[in-house]
């Protein structure tokens, strides 16, 4: 027989199975042109063991022996040849020392999943286990891939024109209202492109769609008896392996090509998708948690370990990864690059992302390689990078976040300064326009721009914003927790009453406060996020911190899309608002200057009179003038923009300041009207019949166009 190019020869035989030493890069199952390459490392181990399963079998059908000639430094790697893949799982044995104090859980008893498993078998359908399984129930998968992405690209549409959406894949459509065909999976929210569409965002990010076990909750709801589940998904089982249960072909090893499917009709609405990606810890818990891969790995290497032994425990999760040793960041690295490459991801939000710059002894570092080498990784270098710049063990970064250029932040400090101010807390008024004018105390050193901060007012940690005006303290006894989970510092206001209520008055004032929360949220410089659900008014019923409720706490009902037609109506045209006006989205601290000979400065901040803000600790009035000549640096032009924010529960006269004699202000939006006349579209603005002031209701917010 003629060899061909890429063609591998055995050099040893092992009951039947042709082999021949494998090649260390890349780490993992690769599929070649007439084998399979197994390559994994272990600092510490002796031996390995490769050991194959037919597919949804409890015994292994062979298990092969790494030669000591399949060894290259610590990498055990070895080819198979002529190995019929498809209907295979594999996993690994690894011998070495059980030493807890000095960090080794070696145990050759143990099969253990590949870390770099691109499909992970266990749990194919959304809360099933597959059948008996045996000690080895997550399974690792070889993958071959070929999807067909036509001439799809990720997007690269500029960090400051973004409207993030973030979203759970089941939640979005798993109730019955959705009325779509398959119903919480990744074709679910194809089916819903339109909606997405309707409402104007251009970004979903997506919680955690890598392979996890919603079943390791072993807590029952006080309400139903029935066993919670893990889902949220914030612990990780396979970095690089997409939730078979989020898939409607899951059950078929479809996940990948779903996924793939759904990013690329994402992309074809213009619509970019980001991952919530998870490093800081992984779902093998503390020393009493199970042996899944790492610890029995390579347990001393992965994990951040205290001196006898233990876990460090950064996270609150029980564990913590050990980011900065070099093998565990180009296993992250290189993880990312998958996902950027292989599904055409455009960014990444990572939790706890403070745990990235954390040390091997768990200290925080000034400049962590890890997060440089993603800054400047050349496959990342469109991508965007999102930090959650803080941890579970108290290490609080917003606007201190390592960043080289490339991060930006969730800003924490936003989503709270502004709730304090819209339920009109005293000695806001300062720190709202510092968050309104893109948080240039916190981002304008090292020339970071309004472009590293990602601001939200609610996300899936915490209230909805229905909930964040309609209750004053968390309601959680359903997570079977005693209520002690959870935020107790929501910065929320009921409005006057407890939860759902009938009376009129109390229901107009929250829809009034949700559409100063959106509008505020919509005309700040950065980058938008809201929480999905919220443009329909979702309620959680005060739970805020519904981790584990697979239920109707957590799922979107879509029937609160007509029920609250009001509150969609103005989320989709505040969208396109700030869609439509340039003078919102500048990519750098505007500087209160006048710059382009305008006449006016790009932005000027007013209180009830014209020129004379009040930052006093007394104040919940706050006014700025946006210079629509200065749009983008005055790269672009647009009409300037004048907003007047009342969060005082009196009416306010605004002096509206001098403009040119040619030019009128025009009515944009008055959140303390009732629909329609609570925001006119473009070209619809009504000339206000006083030029020179404005009566600002109370707990309400007026928006001025120059025409």
């Amino acid at each position: 027989m003629v060899k061909r190019r890429g063609d591998f020869r055995a050099t040893h035989q092992y009951k039947g199975f042709k082999l021949c030493p494998g090649k260390p890069l890349p780490f993992g199952a690769t599929v070649l042109a007439n084998g399979v390459n197994f390559s994994i490392y272990s600092s510490y181990a002796d031996s390995c063991e490769l050991v194959l399963f037919r597919k949804g079998e409890k015994e292994p059908f062979i298990e092969i022996p790494f030669f000591k000639y399949f060894k290259i430094g610590n990498v055990f790697t070895m080819m198979v040849l002529d190995l019929e893949y498809d209907d295979i799982e594999y996993g690994f044995r690894m011998d070495g020392l059980f030493d807890i104090k000095n960090g080794h859980w070696f145990d050759k008893k143990r099969i253990l999943m590949d870390p770099y498993s691109k499909i992970v078998n266990g749990i194919n359908v959304w809360g099933e286990r597959d059948k008996d399984l045996g000690d080895y129930k997550y399974r690792s998968q070889i993958l071959f891939e070929d999807f067909n992405w036509d001439d799809d690209v990720p997007l690269e549409t500029p960090v400051e024109d973004l409207i993030i959406y973030e979203m759970h894949v089941r939640g979005f459509t798993n109730h019955i209202s959705s009325g779509v065909a398959a119903p919480g999976t990744f074709i679910g929210i194809k089916e819903k492109i339109p909606h997405l569409k309707k409402l104007g965002v251009n970004c979903i990010e997506l919680m955690p769609i890598h392979e996890f076990d919603e079943l390791e909750n072993f807590r029952v709801s006080p309400g139903t008896g029935e066993k919670l589940k893990n889902y949220w998904g914030y612990s990780n089982l396979g970095f690089f392996a997409p939730k078979a249960g989020y898939a409607a072909s899951g059950k078929d090893g479809g996940q990948v090509n779903e996924f793939k499917s759904l990013v690329r009709d994402l992309h074809a609405n213009g619509i970019e998708v980001f991952l919530d990606v998870v490093f800081n810890h992984t779902a093998e818990g503390n020393e009493k948690g199970p042996y899944i891969s790492y610890r029995g790995i390579d347990n001393k290497t992965y994990y951040l370990l205290t001196p006898d032994g233990k876990y460090y425990n950064f996270s609150g999760c029980g564990n913590t990864l050990n980011c900065n040793h070099p093998v565990v960041r180009d296993m992250i690295v290189n993880c990312l690059r998958y996902w950027a490459s292989e599904y055409h991801i455009d960014g990444f939000r990572f939790d706890l992302a403070s745990i990235l710059g954390r040390d091997q002894e768990g200290v925080p570092m000034a400049s962590p390689p890890l997060i440089e080498a993603l800054a400047f990784d050349p496959i990342l270098g469109k991508c965007k990078l999102i930090a959650e710049a803080w941890d579970a063990a108290g290490l609080y970064q917003v606007g201190s976040f390592p960043a080289w250029g490339r991060w930006a932040e969730w800003n924490g400090k936003f989503r709270d300064d502004i709730r304090k101010f819209i339920k009109s807390d005293m000695g806001m008024a300062k720190l709202a326009a510092l968050r309104i004018e893109g948080s240039p105390d916190l981002y304008k050193s090292n020339n970071r721009g309004t472009k590293a901060s990602v601001n939200f007012i609610t996300a899936h940690d915490g209230f909805t914003l229905r909930d964040l005006v309609s209750y004053n303290e968390k309601h959680n006894f359903d997570n079977a927790e005693n209520d002690t989970d959870g935020d107790n510092n929501n910065n929320s206001w009921n409005c006057g009453t407890e939860g759902e209520t009938d009376d009129p008055v109390v229901n107009e004032l929250r829809r009034r406060q949700m559409k100063n929360a959106v509008t505020i949220l919509m005309l700040s410089q950065g980058t938008p996020m809201i929480l999905s659900g919220d443009e329909m008014g979702k309620t959680q019923f005060g739970n805020n911190n519904a981790y584990c409720q697979d239920n109707e706490i957590s799922w979107i009902n879509w029937n609160d899309f007509e029920k609250n037609i009001e509150i969609f109506e103005f989320f989709r045209k505040i969208i396109d608002f700030r869609r439509t006006h340039p003078v919102l989205r500048s990519r750098y601290h505007l500087q209160e200057k006048d710059y382009v000979g305008s006449g006016i400065p790009d932005i000027s901040w007013h209180g009830i009179r014209a020129g004379k803000p009040d930052f006093s600790d007394t104040s919940r009035t706050l006014a700025f003038l946006l210079c629509g000549q200065h749009a983008k640096g005055g790269s672009a032009k647009d009409n300037s923009i004048y907003v007047a924010i009342n969060m005082h529960w009196k009416r306010h006269r605004f002096q509206l300041p001098p403009m040119p004699s040619k030019v009128k202000w025009y009515m944009a939006i008055n959140t303390a009207n009732k629909a329609p006349d609570d925001i006119y579209i473009n070209g619809e603005e009504q000339c206000v019949s006083n030029q020179r002031n404005i009566l600002v209701q109370g707990r309400s917010i007026m928006v001025l166009l120059a025409k």
